[in-house]
C-alpha cells in the first residue's frame, strides 16, 4: 500500500538519516541567528540535554531495587557514551540511583536490578508494525541507532500510530542486560544474535514496550537528501520557529568551527530541499532529543503528504532499486506491491503522533556518568495502550472536513493551522478568506446538528481561547466547518498535547 511503501522506504530514508545528533560544535550561547561565526565556539561535546521535570514521579515498579544509600550526585552531568555490550550468559545488571529527583531527601543508590518482566503484547494480528531505524553507521566504525520510530498500521481502517523512542531510553536488552535502546542493534550484530541487529532490537522492543515488530528498515544519511530532492523538495509547516547550528554549505568541512552558523526556520510553511530537511529533522544542539522527535514526525508527515499529492508511488519499483544500497530492510518489493490495495484508505489526517518523553520517562545518571531515561511504568503503559488501540475518536473525526482560511496578515497561516488539525485527526482543505484583517478567529458551523461540543473541540485543537461562532446549518455544504484565522491565532503548538 502507499503508506507502507512510504513508511518502509521514503519515511525510512528520512528517519534513518535523522539518526544521530549533529556533529556541529557546541556554540556560545550569545550568538545570533544568521550570523557567521567569526570566533571559535566552545568545541566541547554537547551533553545529552534533558529538561527538569515539574512533577515528582516514582520509580517504575517494573524494577526491583535494594535500599543501600550512597552520596548523591548531580542530576545532570556531561554524557559519557555507553559502550556497546556483547551478549552474555547472565541477563542481570547492576544499577546505581543517584539523586534521581532533587526533592528527595535520601535518594536510593547502589541497587541490584533483577531482570524485569516482559510486557504482555499490546498489538494483535489486525496491525502491521514497522520499526524505522536511523543509524550513524560509517564504514569501519562503531555505530548506534539513535533514531527509532515505530509505525503501528491498521491497513483496513487506514489508521497509523507513530511512536518516537528516544535514544537514551534505559531498557532490558535480552542476553545483554540493562542498556540504552540505541545499543541493541549493534549488540545483536556483534554477538551473533539470531536475526542479527534487527532481531535483537525487535526482541528488545517487544520485551519492554509490548509491541511486536513485523518489519524493519534502517537507513544512513545520503539517501534522505536524495529522496527529498527526488520529490522536488517538500513544504514543511514549521509551526514553531527553530534555530540551531547549521553548516553554511554542505560542501564545507564540518570539523572547521568557522563553517557553522546559527540558522532559523519558521514559523511558516518552508520549502526544504534534501539538505535543509535533513538539518531540520536531525539537529539538536540547541534543543533536545524530544523536540527532535517532534520535528522528525513533522517531516515524515510532510513527505507522506507530498508523495500522496504526486505520482511518486508509481515510481516505487524504480526508487526501490535506486535506494536498495542505502536501505537495510526485510521488506521486498513484492511485499510492498501486495499491500497496494489498501492505499485508498489513508490520508495525512489518519496519522496519530506519540512521543516517549516526560512525564512518561525520568532522567537518571548512570554510574558511568551517562544521562539516560528511566520509564515511568504507569504513564508509559497508558500511552502505549492508546497508541496501539484503534481510535474511535479518529474514526469520528475522519468524517469531518474543516475548511481553513487565512484572515490574518501572516502568510501561510492557513497551512500551519491545517497541519495542526490533521494532527488532531481532522480532514482539512484550504480556502481563501474575503479579507485579511480579521482581529479574531471565526468558526462557521454548517452541520445540521450544531454540536457545541464538537465546535469546542475544534477550537481547543487550534489553541484558541475563544472564537466567534457563526451557526449556518447547511445539509448541502461540502465541509462541516470553516475556520477563518484572525490575528489572535498563535501557530506554535506541541503535538503531544493534542487529543487523538
Amino acid at each position: 500500500m502507499k503508506l507502507f511503501k512510504f513508511l518502509s522506504l521514503t519515511a525510512a530514508f528520512l528517519i534513518a538519516l535523522t539518526a544521530c545528533g549533529t556533529n556541529s560544535p557546541a556554540p556560545e550561547q550569545g550568538a545570533l541567528p544568521f550570523v557567521l561565526v567569526t570566533s571559535a565556539p566552545n568545541s566541547t561535546p554537547t551533553p545529552t540535554p534533558f529538561q527538569p521535570s515539574l512533577y515528582t514521579p516514582t520509580l517504575p515498579s517494573l524494577y526491583t531495587f535494594d535500599t543501600n544509600i550512597s552520596a548523591a550526585q548531580p542530576l545532570f552531568a556531561t554524557e559519557t557514551p555507553s559502550p556497546v555490550i556483547a551478549p552474555q550468559t547472565s541477563p542481570t545488571a547492576t544499577l546505581a540511583i543517584h539523586q534521581l529527583f532533587p526533592t528527595q531527601a535520601a535518594p536510593p543508590a547502589q541497587s541490584s536490578l533483577v531482570e524485569p518482566t516482559a510486557l504482555p503484547p499490546l498489538t494483535d494480528n489486525e496491525t502491521i508494525n514497522f520499526l524505522l531505524i536511523g543509524s550513524d553507521k560509517r564504514p569501519g566504525s562503531s555505530y548506534r541507532t539513535d533514531t527509532l520510530v515505530i509505525a503501528v498500521v491498521w491497513p483496513k481502517e487506514g489508521q497509523v500510530s507513530l511512536i518516537s523512542i528516544p535514544r537514551d531510553l534505559w531498557i532490558y536488552i535480552p542476553t545483554v542486560g540493562m542498556q540504552r535502546v540505541n545499543t541493541a542493534y549493534q549488540s545483536g550484530e556483534i554477538g551473533g544474535y539470531p536475526g542479527g541487529g534487527p532481531g535483537l532490537l525487535k526482541e528488545a522492543i517487544a520485551y519492554n514496550l509490548g509491541i511486536r515488530i513485523d518489519h524493519t528498515a534502517m537507513v544512513e544519511f545520503d539517501g534522505f537528501r536524495r529522496i527529498v530532492d527526488t520529490l522536488g523538495g517538500i513544504e514543511v509547516p514549521v509551526s514553531c520557529a527553530y534555530t540551531d547550528w547549521r553548516l553554511i554549505d554542505p560542501s564545507y568541512d564540518p570539523n572547521n568551527e568557522n563553517n557553522w552558523w546559527l540558522y532559523t526556520v519558521g514559523p511558516g510553511q518552508v520549502h526544504m530541499d534534501g539538505d535543509l530537511a535533513l538539518w531540520y529533522a536531525r539537529s539538536r544542539s540547541k534543543s533536545n532529543d524530544f523536540d527532535r522527535g517532534r520535528r522528525q514526525q513533522e517531516v515524515l508527515r510532510t513527505i507522506f503528504q507530498k508523495a500522496l499529492q504526486t505520482d511518486t508511488f508509481s515510481k516505487i519499483p524504480q526508487l526501490y532499486n535506486d535506494f536498495s544500497s542505502t536501505v537495510i530492510t526485510d521488506l521486498s518489493l513484492a511485499d510492498m506491491l501486495r499491500m497496494a490495495p489498501y492505499a485508498v484508505n489513508f490520508t495525512n489526517a489518519n496519522i496519530r503522533g506519540y512521543f516517549i518523553r516526560p512525564p512518561l520517562v525520568s532522567s537518571w545518571i548512570t554510574p558511568g556518568g551517562a544521562s539516560v531515561l528511566l520509564p515511568n511504568e504507569a504513564e508509559l503503559s497508558q500511552m502505549l495502550v492508546e497508541a496501539t488501540t484503534l481510535s474511535n475518536f479518529a474514526v469520528t473525526r475522519e468524517t469531518i472536513t474543516v475548511e481553513v482560511q487565512n484572515g490574518a496578515s501572516f502568510e501561510t497561516l492557513e497551512s500551519l493551522a491545517a497541519s495542526r488539525l490533521n494532527y488532531a485527526g481532522y480532514q482539512t482543505i484550504l480556502g481563501t478568506a474575503d479579507h485579511r484583517n480579521y482581529s479574531s478567529s471565526v468558526l462557521v458551523d454548517f452541520t445540521p446538528g450544531q454540536d457545541s461540543t464538537q465546535r469546542q473541540t475544534i477550537i481547543n485543537s487550534l489553541g484558541l481561547y475563544s472564537a466567534n461562532i457563526l451557526s449556518l446549518p447547511d445539509a448541502n455544504s461540502a465541509v462541516q466547518y470553516r475556520v477563518i484565522l484572525g490575528a489572535d491565532y498563535e501557530p506554535c503548538f506541541q503535538p503531544q498535547e493534542l487529543t487523538h
